[in-house]
């Protein structure tokens, strides 16, 4: 069988993203063809800032396309979000510091992994880690992949994070916490939990309520009924009773709990990520579904604190290759 090919964008070359990609190569050439979204110039500075050698048969995008290459609207999209997709440029890495110049390459590697996957050139893309601020320096107004996806393909991306054990989705993620309870709507869960069910199928899904005790019958809050409203609108449309809920936040992760459930919605993003970095921190994945295209990514930062260094670990990279992998058809 022909190994599917995986186009890499390699984060912000500040941080551990590169350095996981060399360690991992030999192991992740096994599995798939990758290819790295970088140049020559930065690869080689980042290998010798490691003290390491590039592998021989470590696959960068093509030269003659980084200089013409760019990425404009969906063809099903109505945006005018032009994206520029060269992995050109050459600048000064500076291992654990927030820098415009390392921000806005992770981006030009994340916009070239996404125009290989449109040309057909790869089956899916794998992410490394960027760093928000760094983005937001070099001028750009998206607050991560999943964001400019969704920006991109006028589709809403679903983030959903976790591994084998757990898997978290997200019905909203980066939003300020004061903005959260205003977005509880039973009409906009509802299409939530219709497009996730899309993604993965007839899993058994426990959708969190909001607040503590989830509401405790309205005395501390009344967002649950949304939400409640939302999970029979959205069973009564599939036909099967797969999403439950709005259960208890304080005791969906406990043991038992988990025993009968591995998929769940949170209500917000550290509702449901902080139980589960907590237990699956170091192989968890981040998977954006509901997509024309399939990406997948490491479930960690860029680790500044130990860019460089040689500590990075590479199970959650791994695990976003194989999970990659997985979604192809």
């Amino acid at each position: 069988m022909k190994k599917p090919t995986i186009a890499v964008s390699v984060g912000d070359l500040n941080g551990v993203g590169i350095e996981i990609a060399l360690k991992a190569h030999l192991e992740v050439s096994k599995l798939c063809n990758p290819i790295y979204c970088i140049n020559a110039h930065m690869l080689e500075k980042a290998a010798k800032l490691l003290g390491v050698a590039v592998p021989n048969d470590f696959s960068l995008v093509h030269p003659k396309s980084t200089s013409s290459l760019s990425l404009t609207a969906h063809p099903k999209s109505t945006s005018s979000l032009s994206l520029t997709a060269s992995v050109n440029g050459e600048f000064e890495i500076k291992a654990g510091q927030v820098d415009a110049a390392s921000g806005k390459y992770s981006y030009d590697s994340f916009t070239h992994a996404i125009k290989l996957c449109e040309k057909k050139e790869a089956d899916a893309v794998v992410t490394m880690p960027i760093h928000k601020e760094a983005w937001k320096k070099a001028g750009l107004h998206f607050v991560g992949h999943t964001d400019l996806l969704r920006d991109y393909f006028k589709q809403d991306a679903i983030m959903m994070l976790g591994c084998e054990k757990m898997f978290v989705a997200l019905y909203t993620e980066h939003v300020p916490l004061k903005d959260v309870p205003c977005m509880i709507q039973k009409e906009k869960i509802t299409l939530f939990l219709l497009d996730l069910h899309k993604s993965i199928g007839d899993k058994k899904v426990a959708v969190l309520g909001l607040n503590p005790h989830a509401g405790d019958n309205g005395v501390l809050g009344n967002e649950e009924r949304e939400i409640e409203a939302a999970i029979k609108k959205a069973n009564e449309t599939i036909g099967k009773e797969l999403f439950y809920g709005a259960i208890v936040p304080d005791i969906a992760f406990t043991p038992h709990f988990r025993s009968n459930f591995n998929y769940f919605v949170a209500m917000y993003h550290d509702q449901g990520l902080a139980p589960l970095k907590a237990l699956y921190f170091d192989e968890s994945v981040n998977i954006s579904l509901n997509l024309p295209i399939i990406r997948t990514s490491v479930d960690h930062g860029t680790a500044f604190d130990i860019a460089y260094k040689g500590e990075a670990k590479t199970l959650s990279y791994m695990n976003a290759v194989k999970s990659a992998i997985g979604f192809i058809k």
